[in-house]
């Protein structure tokens, strides 16, 4: 056995870990749940960097697909290095690029990633996406229509093409193998940037990357579906009272003047919000939990609610029950504020920009399909929304046309190579990604 095989043999559990463990009154746009690898209450990661990292700037093209003399223009793109344990070009040692996502490129430098480049002796390259923390094209607005256009997929892989090939010759690493990494939307765009830029990417490793999640190629309740299962798998009990506790919550609600400030009592909201309020913060808590269900050192999130619901005393209502699951998964708190996942940060509403351009995911679930009250996916509602926030009509085919889905087993068997798909199958998105070697 060659040395080079024996090492990637050894290596290998830790790519195939690569993100699992890390993983997977409101308008129309804010019900979809989050695609992010990371869970909002969970603390950044660090940006105070270890000396072996360095942040650079790549003068990037603003428009990489037509020639009008504004697709000239520049913007400063951030990317950072770790070449701590690269073997060098004289060993063709290889390139492992970290595809951002969408959000501020944050590093943990303890990360699996330093874990890959220690065994590959690998050179780490981390991009940041754009319009995305500072690699913003000179607008901080996304109504902006002379630079909103810009912020596609499409784009972004193209960013990563000119930043990568610019790093090989700047450590004239011609001959080195780049690997192409990301974690959910960063998956697939990994997937993606394998198909699209084979020259570039000798492989790609997509975790937790729902790119079947377009086009109903997968059930659009499959989501919720998930969910549904990982509480259901932890407590029987935990998921039927769940199940019921829409309906407990609507009824005291809409047949007794004063209950909202009942409900208001019972789950300690920070002030008499509304029903619907309410209804959207407690899905948000359940779909995280499942999404972002792996803590370290600490009881699964859906665990730590189940615990709570479970844990309640004999003959206490099915509401209390659902707000002591509540206070087990928040913590013990004055009161709640049911606003808390409204986002309003930058990186949200540029994610919100991309759902309403290309990224159409969708989902939704029917009538006793999940533990969730109904909520399917209307095109013509969402098109509204789109329309009066960012005044652009959503393509929900684009996806498929331009980088495939449908039949994905003969297309990969045919054009597509060297991508390992990695999936948690607790992850609620891993019903959008591929499940089964091709």
């Amino acid at each position: 056995m060659k040395p080079t095989t024996l090492v990637f043999l050894v290596c290998l559990p830790w790519l195939l870990l690569a993100f699992s463990t890390q993983v997977s009154g409101s308008s129309y746009l804010d019900k979809f749940p989050s695609i992010s690898i990371t869970h909002p209450d969970d603390p950044p990661r660090l940006e105070d960097l270890p000396g072996d990292l360095v942040v650079l700037y790549y003068n990037q093209t603003l428009d990489h697909f037509n020639y009008k003399p504004e697709s000239y223009a520049n913007f400063t793109q951030k990317y950072i290095l770790n070449p701590k344990y690269w073997g060098g070009p004289n060993a063709s040692s290889p390139i492992i690029a970290y595809l951002g996502e969408e959000s501020e490129l944050l590093i943990n430098p303890d990360s699996f990633f330093v874990e890959m480049a220690s065994c590959f002796k690998a050179l780490l390259v981390y991009i940041e996406h754009r319009y995305y923390g500072v690699s913003m094209p000179n607008a901080t607005e996304l109504k902006d229509d002379n630079l909103s256009g810009y912020f596609n997929s499409a784009q972004a892989l193209a960013d990563y093409a000119e930043v990568l090939l610019h790093v090989r010759r700047q450590f004239d690493a011609h001959k080195s193998p780049i690997l192409v990494t990301g974690g959910s939307y960063g998956g697939m765009l990994a997937a993606w940037f394998r198909l699209k830029y084979p020259h570039i990417a000798f492989g790609a490793l997509a975790s937790s990357a729902p790119l079947l999640y377009f086009d109903n190629i997968t059930p659009e309740n499959g989501y919720y579906s998930i969910v549904t299962k990982d509480f259901k798998d932890t407590s029987e009990s935990c998921y039927e009272t769940i199940r019921d506790s829409w309906h407990e919550m609507y009824e005291l609600y809409s047949t007794s003047d004063s209950g909202l400030k009942k409900l208001n009592e019972i789950f300690r909201m920070c002030k008499v919000n509304s029903y619907e309020n309410l209804s959207y913060y407690l899905e948000k808590i359940y779909t995280y939990a499942a999404q972002y269900d792996y803590r370290v050192d600490k009881p699964g999130r859906v665990e730590a609610i189940c615990d709570g619901i479970d844990g309640a005393p004999n003959g206490t209502g099915i509401l209390d029950r659902i707000s002591a699951g509540m206070v087990a998964y928040l913590g013990n708190k004055t009161c709640y504020n049911t606003t808390d996942y409204y986002g309003i940060a930058l990186s949200s509403l540029g994610w919100s920009w991309q759902t309403c351009t290309e990224m159409v995911m969708p989902i939704g679930r029917g009538h006793n399909e999940t533990m969730f009250p109904p909520a399917p996916f209307n095109l013509t509602k969402f098109s509204e929304g789109c329309q009066r926030i960012y005044n652009v009509t959503p393509r929900p085919h684009w996806v498929t046309t331009y980088y495939g889905g449908h039949d994905i087993e003969t297309v990969l068997k045919r054009f597509g190579s060297n991508i390992i798909f990695s999936n948690g199958l607790r992850d609620p998105y891993s019903i959008g990604g591929v499940l089964k070697n091709i």
